[in-house]
């Protein structure tokens, strides 16, 4: 049996292949998880995603299995039991703009119907299909991260520049990323030629 081509950036750590076969790329339409990769997108800020997942299960746990009206509710004291659980990445900034994140999600969703609604809108309802063949062709930021991005910000999110965003728009599904040498890139292709997204 022939060895399916991935992207570079998966390498053969197990929970790096599962994410990367998994979910990189594929539209999320499920506000939870949206809250999910904002979290956990402003959380590796710094820091490398492989830290971040490994730490993943601990984040579900310490944020109430992410959902916002929950954490949107946390006090000062919630915020600082985070502070001291060292499964998550104990970061004040981080935490409390979390917190801060949860609040303005639940607006945005009071506002828009749903989280799903505002942020597709940023690509027309549609995922981008770059079509790039190497790593060194992937930008760090695009005209619409920055432009969701500066809107994010204006609604009084934290942690979510440009480059933070571009990366969450790729973990979403909003920009499909992977090169055209990846299995995965082809696979989500047909599922946008099908209408499965």
């Amino acid at each position: 049996m022939t060895e399916r081509l991935r992207c570079p950036w998966a390498g053969t750590d197990p929970d790096y292949v599962a994410y990367h076969d998994e979910e990189w790329g594929v539209p999320v339409h499920d506000d939870r998880t949206h809250f999910e990769f904002l979290i956990l997108e402003g959380a590796q800020a710094g820091l490398s995603w492989s830290t971040i997942l490994k730490k993943r299960a601990n984040y579900r746990r310490a944020f109430d299995h992410f959902d916002p009206a929950t954490v949107a509710a946390y006090d000062e004291a919630k915020i600082e039991q985070l502070l001291a659980d060292a499964g998550i990445i104990r970061n004040r900034l981080k935490v409390t703009a979390a917190v801060r994140n949860a609040r303005e999600f639940l607006k945005v969703q009071a506002e828009f119907g749903s989280f799903d609604a505002y942020i597709w809108s940023f690509v027309g309802g549609r995922p981008i299909v770059n079509a790039w063949e190497s790593l060194r062709q992937l930008p760090a930021e695009t005209a619409e991260s920055r432009t969701l991005s500066k809107d994010l910000k204006g609604r009084g999110f934290s942690f979510v520049g440009p480059t933070i965003m571009y990366a969450h728009m790729q973990a979403i599904g909003l920009v499909n990323d992977h090169l055209v040498s990846c299995f995965r890139y082809h696979e989500l292709r047909a599922d946008q030629t099908t209408g499965d997204i």
